[in-house]
C-alpha cells in the first residue's frame, strides 16, 4: 500500500490540534439492543471488522519532503483492539460522548476510535465513532464506519472515470524524483501564469470578503470561551416530515430550514439563559464538500464553505427563514470558490512548512472568521445494522473550533433529522436547554407555515 501525502487542509488539520484542544470529528449511533449481550457481539464484529478495512489501519506521520509535510502510511503494528473499547453501562449516552469526545486521539497511532456503549437497562447500545480530521472528513469518516457495519445490498456501481489525483496526494515515498527543466512544456507557460493569476484572484477576493465579513460583527459571548478542553454532547430528532412541511409551504430548500431552525433555536436559547438575542446576527460557517460522489479521490478533506449571518434578532421564524434562503442563494449564485467562507481553498496556497509553524496561530484565528459551525453530514436512505441489530439514531459530531463554545451538526437518517451539538462543558452547561430549542423552534416554524399557506390558498 503506497503513502499519501496530506493534502495542504489535511495538514493544516493535522497542525492546528493540540493536546488541550482535539480536532477530531464524531457520530454517535444508537442501537436497538436484540439480547443482553449484543453490545459485546458488536464491540468482537468491530474489532474484526476493522482489520479488514485498509483506511483504518493508516497512521500519520512526518516526511522528509515536503519539509513540514505529512503523510498517511500503513501502521505494522496495527491492532484493532487498540481503537475498539467496550465501556460499562452507562444511563446518558450523550453524556458519556461528550468525556470521549474530550480525549484526543493518539497521534502515533491510526486517529479514530470506536467506543461501544451498552445501555443501563440493556435495551440498546451506542457506538461513539472518532476520526481525526486529517484521517477524513465527514463523507470519508461515513465510508470507514460503513465498512464496519453489516454487509447491504447495494446496486452495482459505476465504473469511476480517471481523474487527475488532486495537488499533493500520492505520491511514493520516499523518493520522489525531482523536476528538470526537461520536464516543462513551454508551450505549457501561457496557461500555467493564468492559473497562477486566477490563484492570486481568488486568494484576493477570499480575503476581502472575510475583511468584510469582519466588520460590524454582531454576535454574543455565548458563543466564545476560553478554550478549556472540555466538551458536551447532545441531540434531538426531529420527524423530517415537518421539515418538508416547512419548506413546500414557505419555500425554500430543506437544508434553508434546517439553518433557520439552528437561528431560532439559539434565539430562544439566549433569551432564556439571560445573554439575550437583541442585535445578535453571529457569523455561521456552513461547510460544502466539493468532494465529488464516486470522482473524486478516495482521501483528502475537499471542503470550502459558506458564510452567513444567523438573524437570530429577528422575532419572525417566518422572516428568519427568508432572510436564510436569500443568503444561502446569494452564496450558492457566487459559488463555493468564492466569498468569506471559502478561506479553505487558501490552504492549498500554503507550503507544508508554513502549515507546521503556522498551524497555532491559524487556529486561534477560527473566532475571528466565524462565531458557529452549521454543517450537514449526507447519510444512507438504507437501514444500516451492527450485529443484526438496527442503527435507530445517528448523531453527528463536528470538532470543535478553538475559542468557540458551540458546533451544531445535523443529518437526515430514514425518516428523522438529528441535530448532534458539541459544546464546552465549561462554557455551555446547558447544552440539553438547547437541544429542546431546537424541538421547539421546528414545531412553531411548521405551525406558521402552514398558517400562512392556508391563508394565502384562502386569498386565491
Amino acid at each position: 500500500m503506497t503513502a499519501d501525502l496530506l493534502a495542504p487542509l489535511d495538514l493544516a488539520f493535522w497542525n492546528i490540534e493540540s493536546a488541550e484542544h482535539p480536532m477530531h470529528l464524531g457520530a454517535l449511533g444508537v442501537f436497538t439492543a436484540d439480547s443482553p449481550s449484543a453490545a459485546q457481539h458488536a464491540a468482537e464484529l468491530l474489532a474484526t471488522r476493522a482489520a479488514a478495512v485498509p483506511g483504518l489501519r493508516m497512521r500519520i506521520r512526518d516526511v522528509l519532503l515536503p519539509v513540514g509535510g505529512a503523510a498517511r502510511v500503513p501502521d505494522p503494528g496495527f491492532d484493532p483492539l487498540d481503537h475498539v473499547r467496550l465501556t460499562g453501562p452507562v444511563l446518558d449516552f450523550h453524556a458519556a460522548a461528550g468525556a470521549l469526545m474530550e480525549r484526543p486521539l493518539d497521534r502515533a497511532r491510526p486517529p479514530w476510535e470506536a467506543h461501544v456503549l451498552p445501555a443501563a437497562d440493556g435495551a440498546s447500545f451506542a457506538v461513539l465513532f472518532k476520526f481525526h480530521h486529517a484521517l477524513a472528513d465527514g463523507l470519508r469518516a461515513l465510508t470507514l464506519a460503513a465498512a464496519v457495519m453489516d454487509p447491504v445490498d447495494l446496486p452495482p456501481a459505476r465504473p469511476r472515470p480517471a481523474e487527475e489525483a488532486p495537488r499533493g496526494l500520492r505520491l511514493p515515498l520516499p523518493g520522489v524524483r525531482p523536476i528538470t527543466l526537461g520536464d516543462l512544456n513551454l508551450r505549457r507557460l501561457p496557461g500555467l501564469l493564468r492559473e497562477t493569476v486566477a490563484d492570486v484572484t481568488q486568494a484576493l477576493d477570499i480575503g476581502a470578503s472575510v475583511a468584510r465579513a469582519s466588520l460590524d460583527v454582531r454576535s454574543s459571548p455565548a458563543f466564545t470561551s476560553r478554550a478549556t478542553g472540555t466538551r458536551r454532547t447532545a441531540g434531538v430528532a426531529l420527524d423530517i416530515d415537518d421539515i418538508h412541511r416547512v419548506r413546500k409551504a414557505a419555500g425554500g430548500t430543506v437544508n434553508d430550514v434546517l439553518i433557520a431552525v439552528v437561528a431560532g433555536a439559539l434565539r430562544r436559547w439566549l433569551d432564556q439563559r439571560g445573554n439575550g438575542s437583541k442585535g445578535v446576527e453571529p457569523r455561521a460557517l456552513i461547510p460544502v464538500s466539493r468532494r465529488r460522489p464516486r470522482t473524486a479521490h478516495p482521501q483528502g478533506n475537499r471542503l470550502s464553505g459558506y458564510l452567513i449571518r444567523l438573524p437570530v434578532a429577528d422575532p419572525d421564524p417566518l422572516a428568519r427563514l427568508r432572510t436564510v434562503r436569500t443568503a444561502m442563494d446569494r452564496n450558492k449564485d457566487a459559488g463555493p470558490n468564492r466569498g468569506a467562507g471559502a478561506v479553505a481553498l487558501l490552504a492549498d496556497h500554503v507550503p507544508a512548512l508554513g502549515h507546521k509553524l503556522g498551524g497555532p496561530v491559524v487556529g486561534q484565528a477560527a473566532r475571528l472568521w466565524f462565531d458557529i459551525l452549521v454543517t450537514s453530514v449526507p447519510l444512507p436512505s438504507l437501514g444500516l445494522k451492527l450485529g443484526g441489530c438496527a442503527l435507530a439514531e445517528v448523531y453527528p459530531l463536528a470538532p470543535l473550533a478553538r475559542g468557540q463554545s458551540l458546533a451544531v451538526a445535523v443529518s437526515t437518517y430514514r425518516g428523522q433529522v438529528h441535530y448532534g451539538l458539541v459544546a464546552d462543558a465549561a462554557a455551555v452547561p446547558d447544552l440539553d436547554r438547547l437541544a429542546q430549542a431546537l424541538r421547539d423552534e421546528l414545531a412553531e416554524l411548521a405551525e406558521l407555515a402552514e398558517a400562512a399557506a392556508r391563508k394565502r390558498a384562502a386569498v386565491e
